[in-house]
């Protein structure tokens, strides 16, 4: 019988390039949770409150804990995700997110989807071109958060900063979109 190793591998094998003065890269530190309301919503978003610092956010915008390490995303009104920066475990394993109160669910997502981070004067040019929303700052604020598609993939997008946003893909087409935004940063550096 053969004596066969297996390695975990992220959805991205740790993408990181610099397109001129703009960076994209797979975010290596990201542990991605949804959690939903069950029947007592009061009590699940006092837990929520609590336990991991942030405040539910409203639909399209996001919220931050005190020191900066969980970011809650308004996807719908009784459903969310969780970002929340930790390094995985050595096999792989997204690091656990905090015990809440019965009156929520959760279900680890990490496995299930690709994050890039795209940060630079181009970010925002770069995302137009294949992005059917308006990212002017004017319409999407730091803070804001959707889910959209892009070149036919789905995507949630957050911006995470002025010239700084986090792209969520499925992790089963995460190759096909990197494609998608490795090409827009190229065709508007030529």
């Amino acid at each position: 019988m053969a004596n066969i190793t297996l390695e975990a591998q992220t959805p991205l094998r740790g993408f990181s390039e610099k397109f001129g003065s703009t960076n994209l890269s797979e975010n290596l530190d990201t542990s991605i949770f949804s959690i939903g309301l069950a029947l007592d919503t009061s009590k699940a978003l006092e837990s929520i409150s609590s336990v991991l610092g942030a405040t539910w956010p409203n639909t399209g915008s996001s919220t931050l804990n005190d020191n900066g390490t969980i970011r809650l995303l308004g996807l719908q009104a009784d459903q969310i995700f969780v970002l929340m920066q930790a390094a995985p475990s050595a096999d792989g394993q997204a690091a656990p997110l905090p015990a809440l109160d019965e009156s929520a669910y959760v279900t680890d997502q990490s496995d299930s989807w690709a994050s890039l981070r795209i940060d630079g004067p181009n970010a925002r040019r770069a995302l137009e071109r294949i992005c059917p929303i308006d990212l002017h700052p004017s319409m999407f604020s730091v803070g804001a958060v959707t889910r959209t598609s892009m070149e036919h993939l789905a995507v949630i997008i957050l911006r995470e900063d002025e010239d700084s946003y986090v792209l969520l893909s499925p992790a089963s087409s995460a190759l096909s979109f990197l494609h998608a935004i490795e090409t827009s940063l190229h065709n508007i550096a030529s």
